[in-house]
């Protein structure tokens, strides 16, 4: 018998040696990474630059290369209003347009109750449409949900 409580012993000895760097490996393995699915037009190199602002911030990708985004954005429920060059889903979230990763990264953190984010058109400033030399271009994110109301996001 005390051959097996010293067995016991060494057992939880070791995991209480182990157990730290396991915590603070988890962090790393356990890391969240939220997925992007991104509907764009074929050849809209602004909206691949896009989502590689993404995949750098580590979101995982994936791009669909589509004839026409309407489909998409309607199923997603963009208003009309406030679409942009492609569309978005993130972690039940619709993005649409040029939003910045800092707002989306916001929006995941909060978990507001949204259907999502929108920067309407293009502008010249929003992320994956910078232009080297050109006058900045003001853009607004907007949240939007499922009545229709709208508000400055960010």
């Amino acid at each position: 018998m005390p051959t097996l409580a010293r067995r016991h012993l060494v057992g939880i000895s070791a995991t209480l040696v182990v157990a730290p760097a396991l915590f603070t490996a988890l962090p790393g393995l356990a890391a969240h990474r939220p997925l992007l699915s991104v509907w764009k037009q074929h050849r809209n190199d602004c909206c691949t630059m896009w989502a590689w602002l993404f995949q750098s911030a580590g979101f995982t990708v994936i791009i669909h290369d589509v004839d026409d985004v309407v489909a998409a954005r309607a199923a997603a429920g963009v208003p009309a209003d406030l679409a942009g060059c492609h569309t978005a889903r993130v972690d039940g979230y619709t993005i649409e347009g040029h939003v910045p990763v800092a707002s989306v990264m916001h929006l995941l953190a909060e978990r507001p109750a949204l259907v999502g984010l929108a920067v309407a058109g293009m502008p010249k400033s929003a992320p994956g449409l910078e232009l080297a030399g050109t006058l900045t271009d003001p853009f607004e994110v907007v949240a939007f949900d499922a009545d229709g109301a709208r508000r400055p996001f960010t």
